[in-house]
């Protein structure tokens, strides 16, 4: 079975070096203006919109993994290039980024979400891997993270988002994921205690406590949000947290995290329809669906729980290949290296352009492939 998985990650990793990447620093990228698009076209052309900070980080954060990886390509002009942009257009008083500008860079909404800045100190991590001469990148994460702890900081422990749901679990999964980043550059620094201090806050408040199952939604003490907003579980996140706290238990040394994580992927499987064996996108936490969309993102999430997990054990690793299959139809589009991103109940693909933000989603998966594979 190990044979087979080594078989598809060659195969995912030649559609990601010799098409996605190229693509996307080719027709994704604005060379002219800077920064990254949102969307590329069935037809591999620019589909002009705003653009959000968020796949400024994202985008960054793909070509500096990109070298991680080994990709010959040009990743060391792609993994600076959003990070410039976020500087010149995004940045505010409050030494964070805003969430959204224009195509030719003027502000549209000044708000700074806790999200956003996650994926700038991930890529700013991740940069500094394979660029540790860059003092001003380390110089400038700890200034991000200093502004955000000094924002954001709540006293029921976490951190607050900007909007009129302030008490949300992804922005904390993607901020643990970039302080994951941080202690993997510099171990004995400030990280690794955050780090524990998010993984605690989602093993004692988001995890439901007699269920094993994640929330998405708060009340400011944390206790599950009132209406139906505290009762939305989504699939996706239940195999994205599995993966994160695993990956923290691994590197900060709690084993006793796997049986949390084992829950949370077998929750997660709950929303896999059979018919399609996708990941729907949302369910209540009775279990039934809400949003049958199958999102691309929440597919790449279930390959890499699964591959975290797995230890060996088949069943964990035949998941992860049934997740590969459904995800390369996703991949399955008339200009290789695009995708499709919504694949709807009656079992089509949405025909739209492809967002740019799902190719974070997509090195990160095959690189936990290849990573399984060594």
């Amino acid at each position: 079975m190990k044979q087979d998985l080594r078989a598809v990650t060659a195969t995912f990793e030649d559609w990601l070096f010799t098409s996605a990447l190229p693509l996307w620093w080719q027709s994704g990228a604005d060379h002219d203006h800077g920064g990254f698009r949102e969307l590329l076209g069935e037809d591999g052309k620019p589909a002009g919109t705003f653009r959000r900070a968020r796949v400024q980080g994202r985008q960054s954060y793909v070509y500096a993994q990109a070298g991680v990886m080994g990709w010959n390509g040009p990743w060391r002009d792609g993994a600076p290039h959003g990070l410039a942009y976020l500087k010149a257009h995004y940045a505010q008083p409050n030494g964070q980024f805003c969430t959204l500008v224009s195509e030719r860079g003027e502000v549209l909404k000044p708000d700074t979400l806790l999200y956003d800045q996650a994926f700038a100190l991930l890529a700013t991590a991740t940069m500094l891997k394979t660029m540790p001469e860059r003092d001003d990148l380390r110089a400038a994460g700890h200034a991000l993270f200093d502004s955000i702890v000094a924002a954001r900081k709540h006293p029921a422990g976490g951190f607050v988002e900007t909007g009129d749901k302030p008490f949300l679990s992804n922005p904390h999964m993607h901020f643990l994921e970039s302080l994951l980043a941080w202690c993997e550059v510099e171990p004995d620094g400030i990280w690794g205690g955050w780090a524990d201090h998010i993984a605690d806050l989602a093993r004692t408040k988001f995890i439901d406590a007699e269920h094993g199952f994640l929330r998405e939604y708060f009340a400011a003490d944390w206790s599950p949000a009132p209406g139906a907003d505290g009762h939305v579980v989504e699939p996706g996140h239940q195999f994205e947290w599995a993966w994160l706290l695993m990956r923290w238990g691994k590197l900060r040394g709690h084993p006793e995290i796997r049986p949390v994580c084992r829950r949370l992927f077998d929750h997660g499987c709950r929303g896999v329809d059979p018919k399609r064996d996708a990941a729907v996108h949302a369910m209540n936490d009775d279990f039934k669906v809400t949003v049958p969309t199958a999102r691309l993102w929440a597919q790449t999430e279930r390959i890499k729980a699964a591959l975290m997990l797995a230890d060996g054990e088949e069943a964990l690793v035949a998941e992860a290949l049934k997740g590969a299959a459904t995800l390369w139809r996703y991949l399955d589009t008339p200009v290789r290296g695009l995708w499709w991103d919504r694949f709807e109940p009656d079992g089509h693909f949405v025909k739209e352009p492809a967002p740019a933000s799902s190719l974070y989603h997509i090195i990160c998966c095959i690189d936990c492939m290849r990573n399984a594979v060594k």
